[in-house]
């Protein structure tokens, strides 16, 4: 899967807005060319929490570890939950902070902890292809429909 095809795909979920930060729309500077992935069905609800995100690039002194600079290396993350992430990882994610070390976060087509937000029940894939490809179509979705559950902040 391609950028532009993740952000066609999770932009044509009902009532998702996908959203590419730049310089216009305000965003800091260090999010530009990254897409967040919202469920507004108005398009008029303050963007508080993307239930996914696409990251270009690595943000320094915080998020590095998948090495996103690298030519054509893109990582989507999608919060799946607590269930979610541990049907898919064997374990919560209040306990990923023991585990985090053996994980390669580098690794292409393979689903992963998030390297930053797993205990948040967030889970990444760099470069979606072959082998998570489907499966990172699915995790959208599902995101999605976690999305449209929460309650909508006034």
């Amino acid at each position: 899967m391609s950028e532009d095809e993740i952000i066609a795909f999770t932009g044509a979920l009902p009532g998702v807005v996908a959203y590419t930060a730049d310089a216009g729309g305000g965003a800091p500077e260090i999010a530009w060319g990254d897409t967040f992935f919202f469920h507004d069905p108005d398009g008029d609800s303050p963007r508080r929490m993307p239930f996914a995100t696409l990251v270009t690039k690595d943000y320094p002194g915080f998020d590095t570890e998948s090495d996103l600079d690298r030519p054509g290396v893109f990582r989507l993350n999608v919060a799946v939950g607590r269930t979610v992430f541990e049907q898919l990882m064997g374990y919560p994610p209040a306990a990923h902070q023991g585990r985090h070390a053996r994980f390669d976060y580098t690794v292409t087509d393979l689903l992963l902890p998030h390297p930053c937000y797993a205990a948040q029940g967030w889970v990444c894939v760099l470069n979606p292809a072959r082998n998570t490809g489907e499966q990172a179509r699915s995790l959208l979705a599902g995101a999605r429909a976690r999305a449209v559950r929460r309650p909508r902040r006034a």
